[in-house]
């Protein structure tokens, strides 16, 4: 008897309509362009003639970079910094370090004037 009223409730659960509302919460205004489409058509030639397209699985940003560092200077900062990256990455995220490190110098006593 159980099972006859848990399926009839999920049958008429199932059964009732459903109110689909647009995805958009917010009533759409109308696109106006600011362009022509023969704007539009000669930034679509200039971009192609450009050959360059972030969104293609060949893109290559790097392609044309240059360093300016040598690779000697590079691997002396790689070591300069390497203490400080070790601390960072530490078991407590370089909260140690960083507090150390931020410590001010100790402030000279100051000379009363007059004394």
């Amino acid at each position: 008897m159980q099972r006859l009223v848990i399926t009839a409730v999920l049958v008429a659960g199932f059964a009732g309509s459903a109110f689909a509302e647009s995805p958009n919460a917010v009533p759409e205004a109308p696109f106006v362009s600011t362009k022509t489409v023969a704007e539009v058509q000669a930034e679509l030639a200039a971009y192609q003639r450009a050959g360059v397209n972030p969104w293609s699985a060949s893109y290559n940003p790097l392609r044309s970079f240059r360093s300016t560092n040598t690779r000697d200077a590079v691997t002396a900062d790689y070591v300069a910094a390497r203490e400080q990256v070790h601390a960072v990455t530490g078991e407590d995220s370089g909260a140690e370090w960083l507090r150390t490190a931020a410590r001010p110098a100790p402030i000279p006593p100051r000379a009363l004037a007059g004394r």
